[in-house]
């Protein structure tokens, strides 16, 4: 299933949609794609409603046109992992990490998949970096070795960790969320693929393009953690809520490596990854 949300920013309506192109309105069984969603089976009973044929069907006049949200509403927490591909950590001017690296960013960060990024006032190193993202399903916390993490993953959407590297690395005090919180530095969909649907997150493809030029084409199966290690080890240091997010790191191919001219007004961010769909941001000053 494809968990969407369709309308105005502020007035979206979730809706489900199906591999055959049909969309259902969620509206009747919750208000929006939100934690509180995701806490009460949110997942398990669209299903439910979907296979019992008790979800309305919309038109294609009805989906057609209509702008599209972000998949999660007003999630509790965006966890980010950090240098998680050992060609990016390298392009960084960092040794591959020898365990997760965290930080995080502001939640009111996330917007469309094809809503605009902005440009923060005084940027001059403003990034891109396509990345996995985990929407947490079911409270995790101290997930013992014969836990299964990916029990607790409500799905998968295609996110966009955008980030300012002046503010990140060189505003003192090198505090990394000072360069990831800016407004709408992480677009996030166009929809979440339910976790049923991915049988292995350690393999997919994921790519970027800046201006139709290709910058990042890697696989997850790259990572230096895994999706299911990352949520064993997040859970030991903090607890994992229902509708939270977990990028899970980039691979090589962003403005940091020198290779490619950092971000300004105008230039457009593609973002896509098998199965889960694709991104088109463009840029404006804040």
């Amino acid at each position: 299933m494809r968990l969407m949300r369709l309308g105005p920013p502020g007035g979206e309506r979730p809706v489900l949609g199906t591999a055959d192109g049909r969309t259902y309105d969620l509206s009747g069984l919750t208000a929006d794609l939100d934690p509180a969603f995701f806490a009460t089976d949110g997942v398990a009973r669209a299903r439910e409603e979907l296979a019992a044929g008790r979800l309305p069907e919309l038109s294609a006049a009805d989906v057609a046109g209509q702008r599209t949200g972000a998949p999660v509403a007003r999630p509790g927490a965006v966890l980010c992992i950090g240098q998680n591909y050992a060609a990016h950590a390298r392009e960084s001017g960092a040794e591959p990490p020898t365990e997760p690296i965290l930080f995080h960013k502001s939640p009111n960060t996330v917007v469309g998949p094809q809503d605009t990024v902005l440009i923060p006032r005084g940027s001059k190193k403003t990034d891109w970096e396509v990345e996995l993202t985990v929407v947490i399903g079911r409270r995790a916390r101290y997930l013992a070795e014969d836990d299964d993490p990916l029990a607790y993953v409500a799905g998968y959407a295609v996110g966009n960790d955008v980030s300012e590297r002046a503010f990140q690395l060189e505003t003192p005090g090198g505090q990394w969320s000072k360069g990831k919180s800016c407004e709408t530095f992480n677009p996030l969909g166009p929809w979440l693929l339910t976790a049923d649907e991915v049988p292995d997150p350690q393999a997919l493809r994921l790519r970027s393009w800046v201006n139709g030029e290709p910058r990042q084409d890697s696989s997850t199966a790259d990572m230096i953690f895994g999706v299911a290690e990352i949520i064993r080890h997040l859970s030991q240091y903090l607890v994992l809520e229902p509708g939270d997010l977990v990028n899970t790191g980039t691979p090589e191919g962003v403005a940091l490596s020198g290779r490619f001219p950092y971000l300004s007004a105008g230039d457009v961010m593609e973002m896509e990854i098998d199965g889960l769909g694709r991104h088109r941001s463009v840029c404006a000053d804040a």
